[in-house]
């Protein structure tokens, strides 16, 4: 399946169950627009032709959201399909934002920081008419930044002739970003597990994790819930897996990573530590499994080696459809992405929220709202799923449909 094949499958999973009429449930599986450009930029390469998208899939529920990601993979079926989910999680958080995603295909690591920032100008200008505060506020994504936030902002501004740092978030906080915009996707995580483990009666200090990619979520994710008491046996990347069956010493982990590129080069500074290819993190004996790389990491030829009793989504779409089904007939409690990485675009909604007051919130405020905010949606999605008897993707999906499908028909878009 492709990526929007695959969400589709979840929404028409949902609409179903909801008894949402045909022609309904064609229009809500519609995007609202799709905005195509071929952004002309003059690199150190040379004029050359960038393929711009933007994906604008619902706003019924408030504005478009979603990121902009630069990767040499972004086309308009992988970015529909990322759009379609950020209205599923915009909805599945219950804030009033719709759901959009943005890219650019090229591989930024081929350019230099002033080729990307012209490239960023170029999509800021071509997708000006589209943006805006009260419109659709992009975000970063997949190898975009902070500061490239900040060059499309300024780019933005120059082309409406007017200050607006609403329009954008993930920005710097000298632009009006928010405090613990970096950590939020980790931390809603964190706060979502452990209400989790205290329903289920675990002690933190007796679980094992394991964490597919050490990038920013991934290795935010870890730090935090080693504080927490939990025991980190394996980390991976792509070039490869570090395993210590009594748990891992993350400073010595992240300081090598830095050094030379790799968890695996700490092997050798941790007396009794392994070395294992990169797909073997998903094996690990371990309580919880959390993929936070990239998607269709478990499927149907692996879902059978998973042993982890709870899987917790950090990254976009890791599990796929068919093993999704087979892990929840074996028991295993997946806590989907579209809830698990969701303390990213909540904090993002704070931002936007701030930016419009111009009125700024301390970490501390962001950290409690985030986890009120995030907690709420969990028990929501739990309380679904345990009425029902049905997974928590399943349950998910039925909460976020049902509050869009309702907004849509209010406002007469299925006449």
């Amino acid at each position: 399946m492709t990526p929007y094949e695959q969400i589709k499958k979840h929404i028409d999973s949902a609409m179903t169950a909801l008894f949402i009429p045909a022609g309904e449930a064609a229009r809500l599986m519609t995007p609202d627009a799709i905005h195509i450009h071929d952004l002309k930029v003059t690199t150190e390469k040379g004029e050359e032709i960038f393929p711009a998208f933007r994906v604008q899939f619902n706003n019924a529920r408030g504005p478009y959201k979603g990121g902009i990601r630069f990767h040499p993979k972004a086309d308009e079926d992988e970015v529909k399909a990322l759009a379609a989910a950020m209205a599923v999680k915009c909805a599945v958080v219950d804030i009033p934002l719709g759901g959009a995603k943005g890219g650019v295909t090229f591989d930024p690591k081929e350019y230099s920081k002033a080729d990307i920032n012209s490239i960023a100008r170029a999509y800021a200008r071509a997708m000006a008419p589209h943006l805006g505060v009260d419109t659709d506020i992009p975000a970063p994504d997949v190898y975009t930044t902070p500061e490239i936030m900040a060059v499309m902002l300024d780019e933005y501004e120059k082309v409406q002739g007017r200050s607006e740092p609403g329009m954008i978030t993930g920005k710097p906080i000298a632009l009006g970003g928010s405090k613990g915009r970096g950590e939020a996707t980790a931390q809603g995580g964190v706060f979502i597990l452990e209400e989790f483990v205290k329903e289920i009666g675990r002690i933190p200090t007796e679980m094992r994790v394991a964490i597919q990619g050490f990038g920013n979520a991934g290795a935010t994710m870890a730090f935090l819930l080693q504080n927490l008491g939990y025991k980190i046996v394996a980390l991976s990347d792509s070039r490869g897996t570090i395993y210590h069956e009594d748990g891992l010493d993350l400073s010595i982990v992240d300081s090598a990573k830095r050094e030379h590129g790799s968890v695996i080069a700490a092997v050798d500074l941790i007396g009794g530590a392994r070395g294992l290819g990169s797909d073997d993190v998903l094996s690990i004996d371990c309580d919880v499994l959390i993929p936070a790389a990239l998607d269709n990491q478990i499927h149907i030829d692996n879902v059978q080696s998973i042993r982890a009793d709870i899987i917790l989504e950090l990254a976009n779409n890791p599990v796929t459809p068919e093993a999704d089904d087979i892990l929840f007939t074996k028991g295993t409690t997946v806590i989907p992405d579209v809830l698990a990485n969701a303390g990213g675009v909540t904090v993002s909604y704070f931002e936007w929220v701030q930016n419009r007051m111009q009125l700024y919130w301390t970490e501390e405020d962001v950290k409690g709202k985030l986890k009120e905010k995030i907690t709420a949606a969990y028990k929501d999605v739990t309380l679904l799923s345990r009425t029902e008897k049905i997974s928590q993707r399943q349950a998910a999906y039925r909460l976020a449909i049902a509050r869009i499908h309702e907004a849509m028909k209010l406002r007469g878009r299925f006449e």
